[in-house]
């Protein structure tokens, strides 16, 4: 059994939910922050805070460093090959969302076609649908198989000469799923195709190398990986970041201004208009800091083995039935419960100190091809146990015992 002691790093686990001890199995909407992200945050709002880049005073210079030092951090995270790939985003989704803007606008055409899955979280599908609606291309979608599997031989099959961009989830939120990205880029590239991979779901539970991967596209949230909300991040390969027109307008995007003409700054300044997160990226940087120190494998191997036994424990339940058992799965555990609909299930458990997400976690179409409207879903982080897992058992006892 493979081990980690990091509950002691969260103060919010220092209380107790209608007289119980804290379980907190929501990680993948949302994951909680370790006292040290907190304390950067504070610390950099306390002494260090001004805005960046246009301040010649000591704070302005403190706080550009800082920033400029979280896009180092994230480079070196994803192991990207040049700084300039990282472009900062307030998450995920509106990482995508400039990708489709941009990029999208900028190279689809009508007739043209993109590849999803029917395992994406809907901000992997309504940028593309929205981009649709005012360019006509077609949207691709490989099936899931009923134990929540996507194979790749169904996503390579949908490749054609139409085909001008694959867009797919790294590990399924809905049910944890691994996708092959590695292989799906591989054969994606064999057609010159280029491939995105929404990584929100899969930084926190194992490493990621962007450059062995060969995604073209990788974006992450922060507030997945232990960091704070609105903060997310872009990676993009330079060449194709520099082939891209802005997605915002405003101060620090530009280069020049004049009511005649206007030019832009190189990537990843050209994609950051505004006063960006400043703080926000102090905490992603304390927050990847936290997770490097420990050790992406070693949390991998420990959320593997609370995968194994939390899998082992519900099986074994009366009237519980695991959706989704892919062969390959991060640290998610989606099931029902006989008879019970999945938000009373919720309310109960909350009632003794657990939380725990129900309904469709913005992934409709593949709760539908799976002939289901929700359910129930324990998502793991670093800070759980065995014996959360536990006390999760012990609570469905006792939603099955109202129920029955």
């Amino acid at each position: 059994m493979v081990g980690l002691d990091a509950k002691k790093d969260f103060p919010v686990f220092d209380q107790r939910i209608h007289g119980h001890p804290l379980v907190y199995l929501d990680s993948g909407a949302s994951a909680q922050k370790p006292r040290c992200v907190l304390d950067a945050m504070t610390r950099f709002y306390e002494t260090d805070y001004a805005n960046i880049h246009r301040g010649v005073h000591e704070l302005s210079q403190r706080a550009t460093a800082h920033y400029d030092e979280g896009r180092r951090a994230v480079q070196r995270f994803l192991n990207a090959a040049h700084e300039d790939e990282i472009v900062f985003t307030s998450g995920a989704t509106d990482a995508i969302n400039l990708v489709a803007a941009s990029w999208g606008r900028t190279f689809l055409k009508a007739g043209d076609e993109i590849v999803l899955t029917q395992l994406e979280h809907h901000a992997n599908i309504v940028p593309w649908q929205l981009l649709q609606e005012q360019i006509g291309f077609t949207i691709r979608v490989a099936p899931i198989q009923s134990n929540g599997e996507v194979l790749l031989a169904d996503v390579t099959a949908l490749f054609n000469e139409k085909t001008k961009l694959v867009s797919v989830t790294h590990v399924s939120n809905a049910l944890g799923t691994i996708l092959p990205v590695e292989k799906i880029i591989a054969a994606a590239h064999a057609k010159n195709i280029p491939v995105l991979i929404d990584g929100s779901q899969a930084v926190s539970h194992g490493s990621v190398d962007v450059q062995k991967m060969d995604a073209d596209f990788y974006v992450f949230s922060g507030h997945k990986i232990y960091g704070p909300t609105g903060i997310g991040a872009l990676y993009g390969k330079r060449a194709i970041l520099k082939t891209m027109p802005p997605y915002q307008g405003g101060g620090d995007m530009i280069e020049s201004v004049t009511f005649e003409k206007t030019t832009y700054q190189e990537p990843p300044m050209r994609f950051e208009a505004g006063t960006p997160p400043i703080a926000e990226v102090v905490g992603l940087a304390a927050a990847l800091d936290y997770v490097a120190g420990i050790g992406m494998e070693k949390i991998a191997a420990h959320e593997a083995d609370l995968l194994a036994y939390g899998t082992e424990k519900l099986a074994a339940l009366d009237g519980v039935r695991l959706v989704g058992t892919a062969p390959h799965k991060a640290s998610i555990l989606s099931f029902v419960v006989e008879g019970v609909h999945p938000h009373d299930v919720g309310t109960i458990l909350d009632q003794q100190g657990i939380a725990i997400r129900a309904g469709h976690h913005c992934a409709q179409p593949a709760m539908e091809a799976l002939g289901l409207m929700a359910t129930v879903r324990v998502s793991l982080g670093l800070y759980n146990t065995r014996g959360d897992i536990d006390a999760l058992v012990d609570g469905l006892k006792k939603v099955r015992e109202i129920f029955s």
